[in-house]
C-alpha cells in the first residue's frame, strides 16, 4: 500500500518539475483514496486483481481531488507505482509477431 508520506513526496516531485501548487487539500480524502483498493466486505477483497487496485486508486484520487494541484498527474504515477510494486507494467511487450 502506498503510504501518505510517499503520496505527498511524488505529489512534491511532480510539482516541482511540471508547476502547480504544492499541497494536500484535502488529507481525510487522500487517505481515503490510497485505502480504497485494499477495501473488503465480509473478509473479501472488493478488487481483487492489482489492476482493479490501480484503476480504484487512480479513480479515487482524480476524483476526491486531495491535492491542491496536479491530482491527475499524481494518481497516474501513484497508479503506476500500484502496477510495479506487484510486478506489472501499465503496457506489456510482446515477443509475438504483429
Amino acid at each position: 500500500m502506498i503510504t501518505l508520506i510517499q503520496a505527498e513526496k511524488i505529489h512534491n516531485i511532480l510539482i516541482d518539475s511540471f508547476g502547480g501548487t504544492k499541497g494536500i487539500r484535502d488529507q481525510g480524502g487522500l487517505m481515503s483514496a490510497l485505502s480504497r483498493p485494499f477495501q473488503t466486505f465480509e473478509g473479501s477483497d472488493l478488487y481483487i486483481t492489482v489492476i482493479e487496485k490501480a484503476a480504484a486508486l487512480i479513480e479515487s484520487l482524480i476524483n476526491k481531488h486531495p491535492f491542491i494541484d496536479g491530482n491527475k498527474r499524481t494518481g497516474y504515477v501513484l497508479m503506476r507505482l500500484l502496477l510495479l510494486d506487484n510486478g506489472r507494467a501499465l503496457f506489456q511487450v510482446s515477443n509475438q509477431p504483429l
